[in-house]
């Protein structure tokens, strides 16, 4: 086998990062796009010493777990890779995966997963997305093949798999909702009739950068937020206008400003332009403020399932003091709040300290403490000794996980009840294998927050060794 070969291949499972693999004479053969059962003609572009990768040229017998994708966009969208792939075998995919770390990263092959919680809703299931304007439109296969001219110098969209400079022009996204995407149409048309300029990504030109729109699942509140290279009160005028006549169900229009070069929706200001600047959505019996820049878990319905999830893990106590670390908005900590005395919520952001102390006075919830730092300093003994020793310990820290530092507070403070909450079960698994000596991992629920896609969140339960 080299670079360049063709082969006939016959894809036996599912593998990191929503890749399918088979086994050469155990030589193993990455495929993505492939799905378990498949038999594929496929192009090596990647050889290794261990592992080679292949392009996926042509289905020759599809497995019994292929269906059809819903999107038009399917194949050249990074947004939804598994939309070919059966419902049920993407939760068992997921499963798998949970369990795969726990015995690959954390070294244990003796730990409960059990089966992935699917989400009701499969599609229209984000409250935020994030689009992007770019002066490179990538045209699809389709598009290319049509012999149709396309204005290549404006797109408004998701960008293309590894490609930081160009957007796919989406006129259909099955993500967010039905009517998201007619806004988004909507909005391009707006830009392009005032020839507003798109960013460009390597010239660091232009004026529109992206759009983000935030729809509230439980409440009728949208939030859009325009974000530019620079303020043009003019501008804002004109669109303020004109969404307040044609889109009337946004209720707050947001304009932030970033003029570095880093792809990103954060910037160094933002404007009101009409509305409160902010949305409201509840989880559970609870409503929650959310800012632009603020973390809210993306699938508000499955975050539910998740946090009663860690909280039915955690065995909650009316006598219960209970740290909740990487708190964000403080969506956990108020979630268990009812069911304890005190609860004391730990986050680096301050907005999202903030955001945490409103919604706590907003539900009339006064035994949750929100303090901001970064948890490496402020979880100390000193922190322990001010705050009390906790009954339970629940984390929800970012993808990278916990730092090992943190991971040592954690196994010194030996809490009776450890939950750890994670979107990436790998470093979940490896965090979790430093405190073996310290804590039983009871089991582990994950939960699928991410339809048609391989990310999957996962709730362990663990409690202190006698």
């Amino acid at each position: 086998m080299k670079k360049g070969s063709i082969l006939t291949l016959d894809i036996e499972k599912f593998a990191d990062k929503g890749k399918s693999l088979t086994r050469l004479d155990g030589y193993v053969v990455f495929v993505p796009g492939a799905v378990p059962g498949d038999r594929v003609k496929a192009r090596v572009y990647r050889k290794r010493k261990k592992f080679a990768e292949a392009a996926l040229i042509e289905v020759l017998a599809p497995s019994p777990l292929r269906t059809e994708p819903t999107c038009s966009y399917f194949g050249t969208c990074g947004g939804c890779k598994w939309q070919h792939v059966d419902y049920q075998a993407q939760l068992d995919a997921k499963t798998q995966s949970v369990r795969e770390s726990f015995e690959h990263a954390g070294g244990r092959s003796d730990v409960t997963v059990h089966p992935a919680l699917g989400a009701e809703d499969r599609y229209y299931y984000r409250n935020k997305m994030e689009f992007s304007f770019s002066a490179g439109r990538w045209l699809t296969p389709d598009e290319i093949s049509s012999g149709k001219d396309f204005n290549t110098s404006f797109a408004l969209g998701l960008h293309v798999p590894g490609n930081f400079a160009k957007v796919l022009d989406l006129h259909e996204c099955h993500l967010q909702s039905a009517w998201s995407a007619s806004f988004v149409n909507a909005v391009r048309t707006f830009c392009l009739e005032n020839e507003w300029s798109a960013w460009h990504p390597r010239k660091h030109t232009g004026y529109l950068r992206h759009l983000v729109i935030r729809q509230a699942a439980n409440t009728e509140e949208i939030m859009v937020n325009l974000v530019t290279s620079h303020h043009d009160a003019d501008r804002m005028a004109a669109m303020s206008t004109w969404i307040q006549e044609t889109a009337p169900q946004v209720t707050t229009f947001i304009n932030t400003i970033n003029s570095g070069v880093a792809q990103t929706a954060f910037g160094e200001a933002m404007h009101t332009v009409f509305g409160p600047g902010l949305i409201h959505d509840r989880i559970g019996d609870h409503t929650f403020e959310i800012a632009p820049n603020a973390f809210f878990q993306t699938n508000t319905r499955q975050a539910e399932t998740l946090y009663r999830v860690a909280a039915e893990y955690a065995a909650l106590t009316p006598d219960d003091l209970v740290y909740d670390l990487y708190c964000g908005a403080g969506t956990i900590s108020l979630y268990v709040a009812p069911k304890v005395k005190q609860v004391i919520g730990v986050e680096l952001v301050e907005e999202a300290v903030q955001n945490a102390r409103r919604n706590a006075a907003a539900n009339g919830i006064s035994n949750v403490t929100f303090e901001t730092g970064d948890m490496m300093t402020l979880f100390n003994e000193e922190f322990i000794a001010c705050n009390g020793k906790p009954d339970v310990l629940i984390v929800d820290p970012p993808r990278a996980g916990l730092h090992p530092k943190v991971v040592r507070q954690i196994g010194e403070l030996a809490p009776e009840r450890f939950i750890y909450v994670s979107c990436n079960p790998h470093s979940q698994a490896k965090d979790l294998s430093y405190l073996t000596d310290t804590f039983e991992v009871v089991q582990v629920q994950p939960v699928d927050l991410f339809p048609h896609t391989h990310h999957i969140e996962s709730v362990a339960q663990l409690r202190l060794r006698k």
